[in-house]
């Protein structure tokens, strides 16, 4: 009785392995996963568009550059060029 459970468990998993893989394979299938592809890429775009959006305010906010289009004073950016790893913020 044992051995006959075994089979027949093994059997239906084997059988509905076999339906999930040849239903990937159909043209519903394969549409579902290109949709989720695409969904993927989308996803992945935005994060690195938001990563840009960070980096660039991280480096504005290092140079002294303000988000108005407004420079460092002349000689900060003069200091800047001298000295890199040291840069003068400007104070409001």
């Amino acid at each position: 009785m044992f051995w006959l459970a075994l089979g027949a468990t093994a059997g239906v998993l084997v059988v509905r392995k076999v339906t999930r893989t040849a239903r990937a394979f159909t043209p519903a299938g394969l549409a579902e996963s290109a949709g989720g592809l695409g969904e993927s890429l989308r996803a992945f775009a935005d994060e690195v568009r938001l990563g840009m959006v960070q980096r660039e305010a991280e480096l504005r906010d290092a140079l002294g550059i303000d988000s108005d289009g407004h420079d460092l004073p002349p000689d900060a950016a003069a200091d800047l060029i001298e000295r890199p790893s040291a840069p003068r913020r400007r104070t409001p």
